[in-house]
């Protein structure tokens, strides 16, 4: 039987591993802590506005959003014309490498960092380059400029870094950007930012206003707590967020999620006394780790990273026999969600027994 022909390189694009959900038992209350999420639920006010919005769900949605872009211009004090919207900041990953790359141009970001960036850069016919971590697990800027090339159309800078947590402070990503081609795009993923802690972590907002070639991606669907809502933001060069808007999906964002993404800026307040309460957990639970033996670097996102290499997947099944799933990056490590004190309590007895065995 003859099949439809498709790209040849399509079996070399590498599949999004999601974080999986716990096999539900009778035993015990199992917990997803695999997939970074939010453990609170939607504030009254912002659930209020999902379920009248839900009353006009067979109408499109304003293909434009403008009133999320006005809410958002408004709050970030950004020009409208500098914003565009996607089904999660994800989506905007891979329409700034559709916009800038294709065959015979490179991507470059760090490696281990989000596991979207090699497949936007596949989709589009684009060359990875990955730069190791440091030992520290953080961006090895100086080994990433060495890697541009002529052929170098986007940087990835992921911070905090997903899966290890670490930051690029704000004089690194100056001194890194100033050495950067100005004619190479600069994506500052900033999807974790609300959770960072440290002195000095870098305002991707306020470096869009000085480097043109900045574009910076924030997303509603971690601090916000709307992952399931898909909407993120990108802020970008006028030029570049027109290009940007030309490779979005039509009606990609929801009246759904549009309406919840705006009650939630208006009771950012609240939300971010949740985001202060999540980062006192993860310091807890980040202490509890390294008062164990673990060789754990500091966090500045809602999650923790044990760096466990051939006992990854042993770590692995032990969290899963006591109820929870933890999302392994196989033969490197495993990526540990902040989520509910009770989950949070249940991974430092799975480590601390884990280490015991490990002597």
């Amino acid at each position: 039987m003859t099949l439809p022909r498709l790209r040849p390189d399509i079996d070399d694009i590498p599949a999004y591993k999601a974080g999986q959900r716990p096999v539900p038992r009778e035993d015990i209350v199992t917990y997803k802590i695999s997939s970074n999420e939010n453990p609170y639920p939607p504030l009254p006010g912002v659930l209020d506005v999902i379920m009248r919005a839900a009353a006009d769900i067979h109408r499109y949605p304003d293909p434009f959003s403008r009133r999320l872009i006005t809410a958002l211009s408004e709050r970030f004090d950004v020009p409208e014309e500098c914003l565009v919207l996607g089904t999660g900041s994800v989506a905007i990953c891979g329409q700034v490498v559709t916009i800038a790359a294709g065959p015979g141009d490179e991507v470059l970001y760090a490696w281990r960092s989000f596991e979207s960036y090699p497949i936007v850069t596949r989709i589009a016919g684009a060359t990875s380059v990955q730069v190791p971590l440091l030992p520290d697990e953080r961006h090895d800027l100086e080994g990433m400029l060495a890697a541009i090339t002529d052929r170098t159309r986007v940087i990835f800078v992921c911070t905090p870094n997903n899966p290890t947590g670490q930051v690029v402070t704000t004089p690194e990503i100056l001194d890194f950007i100033e050495r950067v081609p100005p004619d190479v795009i600069v994506v500052m993923d900033e999807a974790y930012r609300e959770f960072a802690a440290h002195d000095d972590v870098p305002d991707g907002i306020e470096l869009f206003r000085k480097f043109p070639n900045v574009v910076v991606l924030r997303t509603f669907s971690k601090a916000y707590g709307l992952a399931a809502l898909r909407v993120g933001f990108g802020v970008a060069h006028p030029v570049v967020a027109a290009a940007l808007r030309k490779t979005a999906l039509p009606f990609g964002v929801s009246t759904i999620a549009e309406e919840a993404a705006i009650a939630s800026l208006a009771a950012e307040g609240q939300l971010l006394e949740r985001v202060a309460a999540l980062v006192v957990e993860r310091e807890r639970v980040w202490n509890a780790l390294r008062d164990q033996g673990w060789d754990i670097h500091r966090t500045e996102a809602n999650f923790v990273w044990l760096r466990l290499g051939e006992h990854t997947m042993d770590f692995v099944a032990a969290c899963e026999e006591a109820g929870i799933t933890i999302r392994p990056f196989p033969g490197e490590g495993v990526r540990i969600t902040v989520a509910e004190t009770p989950a949070n309590d249940r991974v430092i007895d799975v480590a601390r027994e884990f280490r015991t065995r490990l002597g």
